[in-house]
C-alpha cells in the first residue's frame, strides 16, 4: 500500500485525540442548557472544587469519564438514556468545565485520585459501572484499580490503549499516531492566552474559544491553566499514565467489560480493511482479552460514539448494570 494511503487509514484509526478539538461543534449543548451551569460542586481534601452532574436513582451508579478536551457535557445524549434505569454521574475533571484546576502533572493517577475523593465528598457510593471514552478509558482503569471491589463493570468507548503512540510507531514507523499536531494546537492556545488578559473576541484566541462553544467553555479557554492542564494530560497520556495502567496488571481481570470500537463498516462485520484500522481493532481485541467476561463490539461511528450512537453506549452500560443486579448463583456465594 502507498504510504499516503497507509497514513490516511492510520490517521482515521488514531483520531481519538485530534478529533476532540471539534467536539463542541458536534455535541455541545446550546446556551441555556443545564450544562451551562454547575451541577454539584464538591470540595476535595485540598479544597479544590470538582463539578459532578448526576441524574436518576438506583444502583449500580454509572460513572462517565470523558476523553481529552471534553467535559461532562460530552455525555449529554447518553445520560437521559441511563437515568430512567439507574443513577448516572458525569463530571468535569480538574481544569475542565466548572472544576478547579489541579496541581501538575495531570496524569492518570492524579485524575483517578480526584475522582475517588470527589465521589466520597459527594456521598456517591458504589457499586459502579465505569464508562471511559478515548483517554478516559485509561483513567477509568486507574479509578477501578483504586476501587476494585466497587467497580462491577467497565465500558470502553473507542478507548485509548496504554503506550498507544509507541505501538503504532512499532508497526508503521516514526511519527505514526503522533500527537504532535494536537499538542501544538494546545501550546498555541496557551501562548495566545498568556500575558495581558484577552477576551473571547480577540482574534489571537479565536481558534481557542470559538463561538460554537457555550459561554462557560469560552471563558475557560481564556485561562492559561486550562491549556496547561491539556498539555499535561497529553504529555503524560502515553508515558507515565500508560506506565500506571500497565502496573495495574491482572487486578481488574475479573471485572466484566465491553469494548466499543468505532468502525466505518468498510468490511465484513465492520472489520477494517486498512492497516491502521486493523491495528486499532486488534489493540481493542487485546484490551478486551484482559477482562472476564468481556466482549468487543464494532460500532458504525466516528470516534465520537457517545454523540453519534449514544444508544449503543447506554445499552452497553445498562447491560452491565443489569448483570450486576442479578443475584450470584449458589456455587459462587
Amino acid at each position: 500500500m502507498a504510504r499516503g494511503s497507509l497514513m490516511a487509514g492510520l490517521a482515521a484509526a488514531v483520531a481519538l485525540l485530534a478529533t476532540l478539538g471539534v467536539f463542541a461543534a458536534r455535541g455541545a449543548p446550546p446556551v441555556g442548557d443545564p450544562y451551562a451551569r454547575p451541577g454539584q460542586l464538591v470540595s476535595l481534601p485540598d479544597h479544590r472544587k470538582l463539578n459532578f452532574r448526576c441524574a436518576g436513582r438506583g444502583a449500580p451508579t454509572v460513572l462517565l469519564e470523558s476523553g481529552y478536551n471534553a467535559g461532562s457535557n460530552a455525555w449529554g445524549k447518553v445520560v437521559p438514556r441511563i437515568a430512567p434505569v439507574t443513577r448516572v454521574c458525569a463530571y468535569d475533571r480538574a481544569g475542565y468545565g466548572f472544576s478547579d484546576p489541579g496541581p501538575m502533572p495531570r496524569d492518570g493517577a492524579a485524575i483517578a485520585r480526584d475522582l475517588d475523593y470527589g465521589l466520597q465528598a459527594a456521598n456517591i457510593s458504589g457499586p459502579f459501572v465505569v464508562v471511559g471514552h478515548s483517554a478516559g478509558g485509561l483513567y477509568a482503569r486507574l479509578f477501578a484499580a483504586r476501587r476494585p471491589k466497587d467497580v462491577v463493570g467497565l465500558v470502553f468507548v473507542d478507548s485509548s490503549v496504554s503506550h498507544q503512540t509507541q505501538r503504532f510507531e512499532l508497526l508503521f514507523g516514526p511519527n505514526a499516531g503522533s500527537l504532535a499536531g494536537t499538542r501544538a494546537q494546545a501550546q498555541r492556545c496557551l501562548d495566545a492566552v498568556s500575558g495581558p488578559p484577552k477576551t473571547v473576541d480577540d482574534p489571537a484566541v479565536a481558534s481557542c474559544a470559538p463561538p460554537i462553544l457555550d459561554a462557560p467553555a469560552r471563558q475557560a479557554a481564556l485561562r492559561p491553566l486550562t491549556w496547561q492542564t491539556r498539555l499535561s494530560e497529553l504529555d503524560t497520556l502515553f508515558t507515565s499514565t500508560s506506565d500506571e495502567v500497565d502496573r495495574v496488571g491482572d487486578l481488574l481481570q475479573d471485572i466484566p467489560a465491553i469494548v466499543l470500537t468505532a468502525a466505518k463498516g468498510d468490511g465484513d462485520a465492520g472489520v477494517a480493511t486498512d492497516p491502521g484500522g486493523r491495528a486499532w481493532q486488534e489493540f481493542h481485541r487485546q484490551l478486551a482479552s484482559g477482562f472476564h467476561p468481556s466482549e468487543q463490539r464494532f460500532v458504525k461511528s466516528s470516534h465520537l460514539i457517545m454523540i453519534e450512537r449514544p444508544e449503543v453506549v447506554a445499552d452497553a452500560a445498562l447491560q452491565l448494570v443489569q448483570a450486576a443486579r442479578k443475584p450470584a448463583p449458589p456455587h459462587a456465594r
